[in-house]
């Protein structure tokens, strides 16, 4: 095959497009997440979750990870599309008033589950550690 990367190599082209869509990614839901606490009563309880993806972003985590939202849930995946299949494991964030719904899901199957009542919990870090080992796909 012409466009088979030699075994050890890796395609930098490809990498580079990986990198540009997970940050892409973190603009766009960090400017969500901004849009509905300015515009919309009621939403501070996602401030939070807003924090989060600013200090994890600020450690470099943009480029391990794509991040979106579904509703107003927020979900980390290693997924390069911005869809995730079923096969694919995801983080995902809920604000529901003074708490956090976290878990780790692949599809219908739930790994592990907290309720949480900051994000600053040591339990988010082992989960993104868990994530990241994961494949990006």
């Amino acid at each position: 095959m012409k466009n088979s990367i030699p075994k050890g190599k890796f395609d930098i082209k490809a990498t580079e497009e990986i990198l540009i869509r997970f940050e892409k990614s973190w603009e766009e839901t960090e400017n969500f997440y901004s849009e509905l606490i300015c515009q919309n009563d009621g939403w501070g309880k996602v401030i939070p979750i807003l924090e989060l993806i600013q200090s994890l972003k600020s450690r470099g985590e943009n480029k391990f990870f794509r991040i979106g939202t579904s509703i107003h849930h927020l979900i980390i995946s290693r997924s390069v599309e911005p869809y995730l299949r079923d096969d694919q494991k995801f983080i995902r964030i809920i604000a529901e008033n003074d708490k956090f719904i976290v878990a780790f899901s692949e599809d219908a199957k739930m790994y592990r589950e907290y309720t949480l009542s900051s994000l600053k919990d040591r339990c988010i870090v082992n989960l993104l550690k868990t994530l990241k080992d994961t494949l990006v796909d």
